[in-house]
């Protein structure tokens, strides 16, 4: 007897997934590259050692990288096949800035990207005009203003926007998955710090001075807000994976406040110890850790695959939180080799969580 064939339905799920397993691939490579650049930056060893790989840094991992991975999953949410074009943009406009081609063209690449990122999200909320989408909605604008005042100014007049962009998700995300815990009145004050966050941004392009101590205001008034209404406080009592997301998004929380007071209190641009506590407090401390946080719940919802919670995924948890704060020590007390010590091992444990994740994945 034959063996039945799989459905032109299953054929178009496959394929879709395959699909969707290439733009998270290509997400990695954008993680790869910045890794690659952050040690570049810290001055130590890289496998790839050039100057302009360490320039582009902050824009082919927060754009390269967790723009790929948020655009996908917002794509696969709307379910149009141009929506992907997106995430695929944000990717390869990533691995054009770490290429010998000229950076105008990662540039250009990131742009139409963020346009088409917000077009997502437009359509999204014309499906369901809540305050919820309206929120992504900003987080898309913050987006693409980060990659043009890249384009016309520099990645670090850049910085509250493209921090911008990553709160503002990650707060929307939390009050979505969270909002049983949260309230009904969660959805406003998202929406409202979110539009803070968002003001805050344009004001520091404006009056940097007055603007960035601004934004970090709104970003300690974020880390609070979370800290206050997230479930995260209850489940550390908990056990199993309950605990390990909990650990991970206070952790979170922990860092934005960090990096709002310091930014409150320095502005930008600032001396270097504090400039690095902010952009890594936000970009790493804080996404980072939201990242290894929702990955199990995250990742099968988009690869169709799952990624089983087990112990393992602590350690690169805690190497993180430990490698950042001697980084920061290093960074304020202007010890060099603290600070590259505590880059290294942030930089280890990213590439320890992406092994272990991927291991889990292929024997889940």
């Amino acid at each position: 007897m034959a063996a039945a064939t799989p459905s032109a339905a299953t054929a178009t799920r496959r394929k879709a997934t395959r699909s969707r397993l290439l733009l998270v691939a290509l997400g990695g490579a954008a993680l790869l590259s910045g890794l690659d650049a952050a040690l570049v930056r810290l001055e130590v060893w890289a496998p790839v050692a050039s100057e302009r790989v360490g320039d582009v840094h902050g824009q082919v991992m927060v754009l390269g990288f967790l723009g790929t991975l948020i655009s996908l999953e917002r794509a696969q949410s709307l379910g149009r096949a141009w929506g992907y074009l997106a995430p695929a943009l944000f990717g390869a406009g990533a691995l054009a800035l770490v290429s010998p081609a000229p950076l105008l063209l990662g540039q250009l690449l990131h742009v139409e990207a963020g346009l088409l990122f917000l077009a997502v999200y437009v359509a999204l909320w014309r499906r369901a005009p809540r305050p919820l989408v309206a929120v992504q909605v900003l987080s898309a604008v913050l987006a693409l203003g980060g990659a043009v005042v890249a384009l016309l100014v520099d990645v670090p007049s850049a910085l509250p926007w493209l921090a911008g962009f990553v709160v503002v998700t990650i707060a929307a995300e939390r009050a979505e998955l969270a909002a049983l815990v949260m309230g009904p009145r969660a959805d406003r004050w998202v929406l409202g710090l979110s539009a803070a966050l968002t003001l805050a941004a344009l004001a520091a392009l404006v009056l940097p001075a007055v603007g960035t101590r601004l934004f970090g205001l709104a970003l300690l008034g974020t880390a609070v807000w979370l800290v206050v209404h997230d479930v995260v406080r209850r489940q550390l009592r908990l056990s199993g994976q309950r605990r390990y997301l909990a650990a991970a998004l206070l952790a979170g929380y922990v860092n934005l406040a960090v990096a709002g007071t310091v930014l409150l209190g320095f502005g930008l641009p600032g001396a270097k110890g504090p400039y690095d506590v902010v952009v890594h407090g936000v970009f790493l401390g804080f996404a980072v850790s939201m990242v290894m946080a929702h990955a199990p719940v995250i990742l099968p919802a988009v690869l169709g695959r799952a990624l089983p919670y087990r112990p393992v995924l602590w350690v690169p948890l805690m190497l993180l939180h430990a490698g950042l704060a001697v980084r920061f020590t290093g960074a304020l007390a202007e010890l060099t080799v603290l600070w590259q010590a505590g880059g290294v091992v942030t930089v280890v444990a990213m590439l320890a969580f992406l092994l272990t994740a991927v291991t889990l994945v292929v024997r889940g």
